[in-house]
Formats: C-alpha cells, structure tokens, sequence
C-alpha cells in the first residue's frame, strides 16, 4: 500500500502544478483579471520570445553528444507518420464532410508538445529531461506544421495551401525553429554564454511555462463541452488513449527504457494543440469541431497523463 501511495504521491507532484496554472488561468478569465487581449498578447509573447528562449537555452546548456539520440528520434518520426497514415485512412471512411475530416485527423495526431510536453518533461527529469524535450521538439514541430497543412488542405482541395517553399518558408520562420537552429552550435561546440546572455535568457525561459499555461487555461471555453460531438470523442479517445498506449508499448519492444520512455509517453500523450483551432479557422476547417477537442483533450490529459506516469513509476520505469 506505501508503494501505491507514494506513486501516486510522486505522480500528483509532477502534473498537479501544470494543470493548477491552467486551471487558475480559467478562473482568472472568468473572473475577468484578464481578457482576451491579455490572452492574445501572452500568447504571441510566448511564441515568439519567451519559449523560443526556454528551447535556446535548453538546447545551448546542454551536452549535445551525450543527450542526442537518433534512434528516438527516428521512433518519434516513424511513430507519428505511420499513425498520422491510419487516422486519416480509418477516419475517411466514417467522416464524409471535407471540413470536418482534416481537423479531426488533426486533432488526433498533434500534441501541444512545445508546452504541456516541455513543463512535464522538466517536473519529471529537469534540466535533463527539458533538454532531451527540446531536441524532440525540434523534429515535431516541423512534422505537425507539415501534416496539419497536408490533412488540412487535402479534403479542401485547396491546392494553393500547398506550395512547398510558402510552406518550407513558413516553417523556417517558426521562432522555435530558429531558436534550434541558433542553439545546436553552441551545444555542438561547447561554447560557453556570456553571462549577460545566459542570465537574460533565462529570464525569458523562467517566464514561459507559467504564461503559457494561463493563457491555454484562459482560452477554455467549458460551455462547448455541451456541443460536444462523436467525432469529438473519438478525436480524443485515439489523442489520449489509444495511440501513446500503442506508440508507447511500441517504444518499450523496441528496447527503450527509463527517461527515454517516459518522455516518449509524454510526447505521444499530451493533449491537442491549441494551435490547432487556430490552423482549423484559418484553412476553412470545422472550427467548432477543432475547439472541442483542443478542450476535451486539455482536461482529458490531466487524467490520462497522470496514469501514465503512474504505470510507469509504479514498474519502476522512472
């Protein structure tokens, strides 16, 4: 019974303080201490400055020889292409509306990695497991941009949406993606910051994972879970469920262990982008479809994440 207590204990340590910072940015919405243009400008903020400066960081602090693994990040790389291939070949033949199709495959594939993943993956291992997350982070982000505007455009048949330099252009402005690009050499090399530059950065990167996490908690809207839908759930059964039991079982026959799977969980268990309704709206998606399955899998994971670092404690795996 001691064990089970303190796995539980242990698991409730690491996620319960993300999903209080996101819950008490819902109740600071509702209570009107921010609005919508505190949201908008929080956002924009972490994007381009503040969680560009936590993966710079990260990245730049860490040793590069010792953390980089191609065999995970290749697992990572096959694992999403082959899900990404059945979600869009199982769902095609049950969602016939063209707008609804690509924002559940979607909603079923792309992790908020970048936040929810990088603010686990530090809780769990620190300094470590933040910088092996970024390395991940920098192969997922280009995926997801790449397949979002693929599922996306496809049943549109918007062809316009698919010119690959907009698209390559797109990506190689992410700030995220250059914040990688920036770091690598300085991890490669092993090139010590000036201390000017190191404490600045950290300023910025200490800022992020709280912000974030309000402005996610901020941009729920638990009335939708009244327009809830099938396509909804089974959106987020596969999100949270199906595919990181799957991918996860996958990455333990393939000899992965410890850290390593445990931050593979993380990655394949996280909830929906929020990014996501943003890409819907945009590309003429179902925005409605996409918002209800940003929030369902948002809540969802606090469970789902929870059980998973659980199991995996409880066997002695972290």
């Amino acid at each position: 019974m001691n064990l089970y207590l303190q796995t539980l204990g242990y698991t409730a340590n690491i996620v319960a303080p993300i999903f209080f910072i996101l819950f008490l940015g819902y109740l600071l919405r509702r209570s009107r201490l921010i609005d919508d243009a505190f949201v908008a400008t929080g956002s924009k903020l972490v994007f381009v400055v503040t969680l560009p400066a936590l993966v710079f960081m990260s990245i730049a602090r860490m040793d590069f020889h010792a953390v980089f693994n191609p065999h995970q990040l290749g697992y990572v790389l096959v694992g999403i292409l082959i899900t990404f291939g059945l979600i869009w070949w199982l769902a095609a033949r049950w969602i016939k509306a063209p707008e609804d199709l690509g924002v559940f495959i979607q909603g079923a594939f792309r992790s908020n990695y970048g936040i929810i993943g990088l603010a686990v993956s530090f809780n769990l291992f620190g300094d470590a497991g933040l910088a092996q997350a970024s390395l991940l982070l920098a192969l997922v982000i280009p995926l997801f941009n790449v397949l979002s505007i693929l599922c996306l455009s496809i049943p549109m048949q918007r062809s316009e949406s698919m010119k690959l330099g907009n698209m390559l252009l797109e990506i190689l402005k992410n700030p995220l993606i250059l914040a990688v690009l920036f770091a690598l050499p300085v991890s490669w090399f092993g090139v010590q910051l000036p201390e000017v530059v190191a404490k600045t950065g950290t300023y910025f990167a200490n800022l992020t994972l709280p912000l974030a996490l309000l402005t996610i908690g901020a941009s729920l809207n638990l009335k939708s879970l009244h327009d809830t839908s099938a396509q909804a759930f089974w959106a987020t059964a596969l999100k949270l469920v199906i595919l990181p039991v799957i991918l996860t079982f996958g990455a333990w026959l393939y000899g992965f262990s410890g850290e390593e799977l445990a931050i593979l969980m993380v990655l394949f268990g996280c909830p929906t982008a929020a990014a996501s309704f943003v890409m819907a709206r945009a590309m003429g998606g179902n925005a409605q479809l996409a918002a209800n399955i940003v929030l369902t899998t948002t809540l969802g994971s606090v469970l789902t994440l929870s059980a998973g670092i659980y199991l995996l404690r409880l066997i002695g795996m972290i």
